[in-house]
Formats: structure tokens, sequence, C-alpha cells
């Protein structure tokens, strides 16, 4: 295999793609169905704000609106799109030598589309599950991992406000089960944009009584204890790790919601001192230091 052609393909069809993207609008085009669901959120929050105190553009929703495209798309043209291609290439060559000609273990595409959709999600959201609980105990992806924690003022774009690494943890991670599983991109872009639509909701300045479906499904008056600067000394490591299901919190027992959480302080000790620019955040991790006390996580 020519990696570099490898390389310059990836590039070249990346940019392709992103000006399609932006050039023809259209249902399965994932660009407009980003700015479709947030400007959405940001009408529930400015019709029903959940804080009606928070200004309509609340502190750093300019920065978080670039984290928005700046993670979904500049990062892929920049580097991500062409060193994801060449190391799956890598890995996939590396099992073909051993003789294994693909990961599949069993065949969910002959399903009904709900089905293989349905496993899809549940298989993603779970290892994602797991995923953001590592970038809470694991004392150098908690670095990265304070970007997110960096948000002082909850809205729906703060849902995209995260440091790269962070992309290249998680997808490498679920890389392995959904190769197992055989999903592939259309039902990753049907899961990828219902997963959005809540993630949105989760960070909103908005309040819906979701009944007892909060138990099944991530919501703000839940997700907002995650961001809570100050909690108490045995959940030192995070609560409510859920991005799109919250019953992974409740069969595992870190879920925590005490009160409603509207007026709670948004952060992590020590934020004071994080960088609020752009280009500080998306390098701190490899310049910022590590806390002395990696234990220390929101006490």
């Amino acid at each position: 295999m020519d990696y570099w052609e490898l390389i310059k393909g990836s590039y070249t069809g990346y940019a392709n793609y992103l000006m399609n993207e932006i050039s023809m609008p259209g249902w399965h085009n994932y660009f407009y169905w980003l700015i479709a669901v947030s400007l959405f959120f940001l009408a529930l929050e400015w019709m029903k704000p959940w804080r009606e105190n928070q200004s309509r553009f609340r502190k750093d929703f300019w920065l978080d609106l670039f984290y928005m495209f700046f993670n979904f798309f500049i990062f892929s043209l920049i580097i991500f799109n062409a060193a994801s291609n060449v190391v799956v290439e890598f890995f996939n060559s590396t099992l073909a030598s051993l003789g294994i000609k693909n990961l599949l273990a069993f065949e969910v595409m002959s399903w009904p589309t709900w089905a293989h959709l349905l496993l899809g999600f549940f298989v993603r959201d779970f290892v994602q599950w797991w995923t953001h609980r590592l970038l809470h105990r694991v004392p150098f992806l908690w670095e990265f991992h304070k970007v997110h924690h960096s948000v002082k003022e909850m809205g729906f774009a703060a849902h995209l406000r995260f440091h790269w690494m962070e992309t290249v943890v998680y997808r490498t991670i679920e890389y392995l089960p959904l190769a197992l599983i055989g999903i592939g991109l259309r039902d990753f872009f049907v899961i990828h944009i219902f997963t959005l639509a809540v993630g949105h909701f989760n960070h909103s300045n908005f309040q819906l009584n979701i009944g007892l479906l909060k138990y099944v499904f991530n919501n703000p008056q839940m997700h907002i204890w995650h961001h809570a600067k100050t909690l108490p000394k045995e959940r030192g490591y995070g609560v409510n790790f859920g991005l799109t299901l919250s019953i992974w919190d409740y069969l595992f027992k870190t879920s925590y919601i005490p009160s409603d959480g509207k007026d709670v302080e948004l952060g992590f000790p020590g934020d004071e001192e994080f960088p609020q620019t752009f280009g500080g955040q998306i390098t701190h991790g490899f310049i910022g230091r590590v806390s002395r006390d990696s234990s220390n996580r929101h006490r």
C-alpha cells in the first residue's frame, strides 16, 4: 500500500466532500443537519430559558460555536481524516498478513433496519460511556477533558466544546466494537444525528419534564451535575457520564441529581487559571501541567 498516495487522496477526498457539504444542501448533508439542530435548540433557549438571567449569547457562546465546526469539519480536514485512514489501512493490512480478512463477528446488515440501528446505537453509547469515565479517571486524559469542563455557562453549543484529542480517543476505542458488528456509514450517520440532537439537549439552557424517560435518556437537569464545580468527596471522579443514555449511570451507580441544579456553579477546581483562548485550550494537555493530585477532579 502506498501510504503517501493514501494521505494525498484522503486530503483531496475530504476537501471535496466538505465543499459538497457546504454547496449542496440535502437530507444526507451533515453540515446543514448540524446547523438546523443547533438553530432549533437556540430557539428553545431563547423562547423558554431555564436560567432566565443568562444572556441569550451566553459567556463563550461564539467560542463554542467555532468549536462545533472545528471539531466536526476543520480538524478532519487538517489532519484527522488522513491520519485515521492511514491507521485503519495499516491495521487492516496487519490483520491480512495474519490471515484475518475482516473483523466482522456476526452479520447485522441483513437484520431489519431498526434492529441494526438500535444495536449500533446501544453498542456505541455503551463504549462511549466507558470512554467518558476514562477521560475522568486517567490523569493525562483528564487534562484534555478539562476543555469541555471549562464551560462556565451552559448552553447547547457547549456540547461540542472539547479538545481534539477526545476525537482521537473516542474513535480509537469505538472502532473495534463497531467493526465487529459491521455498522455501515448509513447507520452511523443516522445514529450520529440522533446523538447530536440529544447531546445539544443535554447541554441546553432548557427544562423539559421527560417523566420516567429520565431513567433512559440524559437530560439538562441530569447533565448539569456532570459539570458541577463542587461534588461530594466520594464523587471526586465525576458523575452522570452518559452521553445519550442515562441508563448506564443508574445501572453502574454513577448517577447523582441532588436537586434540579439550576444555579449550580460549573467548572472544576483551579479553572480560574485555565486557558480562555481557543489556541490555549487546544494545546492544553501537551503544554499545560497535569495536576499534582490527579484524584482531585471536582472537589
